[in-house]
């Protein structure tokens, strides 16, 4: 019985701990083997991959636009597209120029900072991310089961069922993951299609209804005067509305993360794929245009077509205008097949956020250290992400409006991030005209995104609980791999090399020593000091060994090994490193494995509060050395017959 539960806990583990996703296989480590080149796929499909994220807002954004702008709701969406088309699509297509790997905004304000201080700032840009998809994937979900309740041939079954609808939707898209999922260009050219075509259907139909009823635009522009007075004022009060707007933002992030699809040129190469930048830049400016006259139309019909009081809790055209307008003018049977179009693109909106949440924290979070090893595989991650899914949904009553400012929240955020980005490398680029209109966006994209908090602040309260989380888990997860050897490579130059070849021939003694004047009188006094503490023979020699410490916040990393000979007798072997233990660690095994004999290693104790000495450690990659690294060997190597030997006096 015990045998058999073994063996059924065990094929559970294996199953969960399975691979990674089919869709994270392109983020690799920096020490990762290099991925096959694939053929990739034509721009424009790939444009429906990230479309049906974008595309899909239409099935609410007209609905938050009208409860947040009224009767402005055209004049506010204008707004919204000559920010969308003179902001964040110059924005996008240079940050698709500065990472053609699909790194995104993110990657290129990690290389512009360093140490602790970058980390903290990629988690925390990670922690709006996580808020901008995981509010996708509920938001979608909450839309879609709107439409399936409002449907008039099934609204009186699924009447007062809309959450648990949408967490059954939620908790699909988490089997599916779960079951394991390929991307499917092809499903997304076919949904974006029917979608986008039903839509435009829909449009002309409503604008015809409009011509043809004239009344009606007499009726929107004479309240529209008489609610705000003149053109001046509605335009300043659509600028005051915009940030409630700023859902049909969305989608940018994912343009350019899909980019290691597009096919490119036949010569495009890793290093300058010319190709992949110019059809990523045609994918990101068709995807705008096209959003841009969907957004424009749609609210102009919906504005003067619906009576207000649908717009809002409770009405049926709360989160989902233009499938109104398709049962009211088309009739059930079309509205119906609207309703499923709608469904189906909302539901793979969803699946596209999670695929991008099982991108995005693999391709940063293993890196630092700051994810347990369990964060590489598929599926536990795909657990988590639908169980914080269905709190999120249980907190916000899977309302679409309720979440909308959380939604916008993350998606300002990163195009914020991305305009400070793209504007800090047209400085250093020298190109002082871009600077200035990149800094121009990138104001503008503040002032929204700090409005959206003030006014809505559910957002950047998501996004602080996922900051505190993700900071949380991370700097746990690296306190319990803190002793974990994470030296990827070792290599040593030939002076190294006859070093270790030489000592090899009788006993391999190292000196760790802390570099300070490197002068004759400081290696002389350090073997005598050796030698007296661990009496050791005179006869006998060493080899110094000193590493010194570059960049503490990383975590992995490959081992430089080089070799000196200082006043004409003390060979030191001079090593960078991220921390001293670890260094040390790697070349004592490496030392192990290339002679085949077992390396000693002296030390003084340090001096100091054991306690503080660790922090150091942890932090500045520095501080108790030898206790520190004798438990890095002992986790690395636990045959302590083939353990190297440390000597501490």
């Amino acid at each position: 019985m015990v045998t058999t539960e073994h063996a059924r806990t065990s094929r559970l583990r294996a199953w969960m701990l399975e691979g990674l996703s089919d869709m994270a296989r392109h983020q690799q480590g920096p020490h990762a083997e290099p991925e096959p080149a694939h053929k990739g796929q034509r721009w424009w499909r790939v444009m429906c991959l990230t479309g049906v994220d974008y595309f899909s807002t239409l099935g609410y954004q007209p609905g938050i636009a009208a409860l947040a702008a009224g009767l402005l709701s055209p004049v506010a969406t204008i707004v919204l597209v000559i920010v969308t088309l003179a902001g964040a699509l110059p924005v996008y297509r240079r940050v698709a120029e500065e990472s053609p790997r699909g790194e995104g905004s993110i990657a290129m304000l990690e290389r512009l900072l360093s140490f602790w201080k970058g980390k903290l700032f990629v988690l925390t840009l990670l922690g709006f991310a996580a808020t901008d998809f995981l509010i996708t994937i509920t938001l979608s979900a909450a839309d879609a089961s709107t439409h399936l309740v409002e449907n008039p041939h099934l609204t009186d079954v699924l009447h007062d069922k809309q959450m648990l609808i949408t967490l059954l939707l939620v908790a699909l898209l988490g089997a599916v993951f779960l079951k394991g999922f390929l991307e499917a260009i092809g499903v997304a050219v076919v949904l974006v299609g029917i979608y986008l075509t039903l839509n435009v259907v829909v449009v002309v139909v409503g604008l015809w209804h409009v011509a043809t009823a004239a009344h009606v635009v007499t009726d929107w522009t004479s309240a529209l005067t008489t609610q705000h007075g003149s053109v001046i004022a509605m335009v300043g009060v659509a600028l005051l509305v915009f940030p409630k707007l700023a859902l049909g933002l969305s989608g940018f992030e994912t343009g350019v993360a899909v980019m290691p699809h597009v096919e490119g040129d036949p010569d495009d190469t890793e290093e300058k794929p010319t190709g992949r930048i110019r059809d990523t830049k045609k994918l990101l400016t068709t995807a705008a245009v096209i959003m841009s006259v969907f957004l424009i139309a749609t609210s102009f019909i919906t504005t003067v077509l619906i009576p207000e009081k649908e717009f809002r809790s409770g009405g049926q055209a709360n989160g989902r205008a233009l499938a109104y307008l398709a049962h009211e003018y088309l009739g059930n049977s079309f509205g119906t097949v609207y309703d499923v179009s709608t469904i189906a693109i909302l539901w793979f909106a969803g699946a596209s956020a999670m695929a991008g949440l099982l991108n995005l924290m693999p391709r940063y979070l293993p890196r630092y250290g700051m994810a347990p090893h369990w964060a590489r595989a598929v599926r536990p991650m795909v657990i988590v992400f639908t169980l914080v899914a269905f709190l999120v949904t249980w907190i916000f009553d899977a309302d679409v409006d309720a979440q909308g400012g959380a939604y916008a929240t993350g998606v300002l955020v990163l195009i914020s991030s991305a305009a400070i980005a793209v504007t800090i490398a047209a400085r250093k680029a020298g190109q002082r005209n871009w600077t200035i209109a990149f800094a121009v966006i990138s104001a503008i994209f503040l002032y929204t995104t700090v409005v959206n908090v003030i006014e809505r602040p559910d957002g950047v309260k998501i996004g602080a609980c996922f900051i505190a989380g993700i900071i949380l888990v991370s700097l746990l997860s690296r306190l319990a791999r803190a002793f974990e050897l994470r030296v990827t490579s070792v290599t040593m130059d030939d002076m190294a090399e006859r070093f270790v070849r030489d000592v090899a021939s009788r006993r391999i003694r190292f000196i760790a020593n802390e570099p300070d004047n490197r002068d004759r009188a400081e290696y002389r006094n350090k073997i005598e000091q050796i030698r007296h503490d661990n009496d050791v023979p005179t006869p006998e020699d060493f080899v110094f060994v000193e590493v010194t410490v570059l960049d503490p916040s990383e975590f992995e990393a490959g081992l430089n090994v080089r070799g000196e000979v200082l006043h004409g007798r003390y060979r030191v072997l001079t090593l960078e490193s991220s921390s001293i233990p670890n260094a040390l660690a790697a070349l004592l095994l490496h030392v192990r494995d290339t002679t085949g004999c077992t390396p000693h290693i002296y030390f003084e104790w340090t001096e100091g509060n054991p306690f503080t000495n660790f922090l150091r450690f942890f932090l500045f990659g520095q501080g108790e050395v030898a206790p520190v690294t004798r438990e890095v060997l002992r986790e690395a190597e636990p045959d302590r017959a083939r353990r190297p030997a440390v000597h501490v006096g």
